[in-house]
């Protein structure tokens, strides 16, 4: 699996900071912004991002004097990758289980 600076995925166990992924997912937002959607207060909000930037899932680009804050393509990306190395192994793994029990005797 991946290591990153901060874990991504100990980053996204917290229900509050998968609701705020999900948000950028549809479109890059300011703190205000998500403070105005979700039922969080906005340092709150500002310490999940700071997580969610620290684990290289979020990223942000100055506006005047507002941060707009949006998902980091890469970090996206290396999480699809540790699915796919996951699900590609268990699949492995569950048809030697299946060819094993397809080649041993049947007890009667």
């Amino acid at each position: 699996m991946t290591t990153y600076p901060t874990d991504a995925w100990a980053a996204l166990g917290d229900p509050r900071r998968r609701e705020i992924v999900e948000r950028l997912a549809d479109r890059p937002q300011t703190v205000a912004e998500l403070t105005g959607e979700l039922p969080i207060s906005q340092p709150a909000i500002s310490q999940h991002l700071k997580v969610l930037r620290d684990s290289e899932l979020v990223s942000f680009r100055p506006d005047g004097a507002r941060r707009v804050y949006q998902l980091r393509p890469d970090g996206i990306a290396a999480l699809r990758a540790d699915l796919d190395r996951f699900w590609s192994s268990a699949l492995a793994n569950f048809k030697q289980l299946a060819d094993a029990e397809a080649a041993s005797p049947k007890e009667k």
